[in-house]
């Protein structure tokens, strides 16, 4: 078992009709009495939330700050941090899915921090964030797992570049977790959490077999519970116990429990993240797109790890890596999530070679488990999805 340090200090409220808790979870992380919550596009006014916690924020001055894009913004999180700045606040407060929590964790992290902000997202040397304003989650949509995480994911489409962040400041205060809230999203926005939370526990996963015997079954029990639950939401979202599993599931994938001990793979959502800064493709669908030819291209490497998945997930038997990918691109495909780049861009010409020069500029002679996707692979990879 690799050495590891495991700290996460949200504390999660799960289940029915616990809104009317936010009061007394922001009075422990905050005395003061204003107030900003986050959210998207309004969504939230039509299902409830939104007068829900407006209703348990009754005591507290709140100002809002609406907008944030399925893919946060830098420019429009750029207007909150120069809110906040103006017009200090005590806690902000996010209500949304992971697009809305990730814009968040960088508004309370920029709002603290003096330098140029963008110049921590792109890693020059010395910028980091260190302080946030205090903030803590309402989550409308299970997915990312950021709920209870410290990192994000920031794009800014006038320069077509996804770029990411992390920290300690990251980790929201406290998380509500109300699985009625799946009864009111679209499809799409179902499958590509089904997806997203099953691809966050693979990259955890995939790699090789490691001597963590507990975080290996603790992914495997991830993996077949979204294989079994799956359909059930996609099929009926107010099944309750098939929406909360599903919810429960998006958070363990990513709040730091499987990668304790164990090597891990993140070269799939490296790559997908320039797929939609290239071509704004939804983010669990690039992972779709990428990871089967990913695992195909580093067959050798993941083939153990391949073999076992292929047995414990699917009931495979023998030396069935490669059938274990093909299962794996029709469990996605089952969802309704197309797993080629040409599905959902015709402009896909030079998309492989503009990924490898990003890379190359970087610097990034070598990704994956083992440091040794290069960006010329990682060029071919895309070219196997088109």
């Amino acid at each position: 078992m690799n050495n590891f340090e495991y700290y996460n200090p949200t504390k999660v409220i799960f289940g029915k009709d616990i809104y009317d808790q936010i009061p007394t979870k922001i009075k422990s992380a905050t005395a003061g009495n204003r107030i900003m919550i986050t959210y998207g596009g309004g969504s939230i006014k039509n299902n409830g939330v939104y007068d829900a916690v407006m209703k348990s924020l009754s005591d507290y001055e709140v100002v809002e700050f609406s907008g944030i894009e399925a893919n946060p913004e830098y420019d429009t999180l750029m207007k909150a941090v120069e809110q906040i700045k103006d017009n200090p606040v005590d806690f902000v407060l996010a209500i949304g899915g992971g697009s809305v929590i990730d814009g968040t964790k960088f508004i309370v992290s920029a709002a603290k921090y003096d330098g140029n902000p963008w110049d921590v997202l792109t890693m020059k040397k010395g910028c980091k964030f260190e302080y946030a304003v205090p903030f803590g989650t309402v989550l409308t949509l299970p997915a990312t797992g950021s709920e209870m995480n410290s990192g994000a994911v920031i794009s800014n489409s006038r320069l077509k570049e996804k770029r990411t962040m992390g920290g300690v400041q990251g980790f929201p205060k406290f998380s509500f977790l109300d699985p009625t809230v799946v009864k009111t999203l679209p499809q799409k926005q179902i499958a590509n959490g089904i997806v997203d939370a099953y691809m966050h526990t693979l990259e955890q996963y995939m790699t090789y077999p490691s001597d963590n015997l507990l975080q290996e079954r603790i992914a495997e029990g991830i993996l077949s519970t979204l294989i079994e639950i799956g359909p059930k939401v996609m099929a009926d979202p107010g099944d309750y116990k098939a929406a909360s599993n599903l919810m429960w599931c998006a958070t363990m994938a990513l709040n730091g429990t499987l990668r304790a001990g164990v090597a891990y793979d993140w070269s799939t959502h490296m790559i997908g993240h320039e797929l939609t800064a290239l071509h704004g493709i939804d983010h669990a669908r690039t992972l779709a797109i990428i990871a089967p030819n990913l695992f195909t291209m580093k067959f050798e490497n993941k083939k153990a790890k391949l073999i076992q998945y292929g047995q414990r997930i699917f009931g495979l038997e023998g030396s069935c890596g490669e059938e274990a990918i093909h299962r794996t691109k029709t469990f996605f495909e089952s969802l309704g999530i197309k797993t080629k780049l040409s599905d959902y861009t015709d402009d896909y010409q030079s998309t492989s070679e503009t990924i490898r020069k990003r890379f190359e500029d970087r610097g990034w002679e070598g990704i994956g488990e083992r440091k040794d996707l290069t960006p010329k692979e990682a060029e071919k990879i895309v070219e196997m999805s088109i």
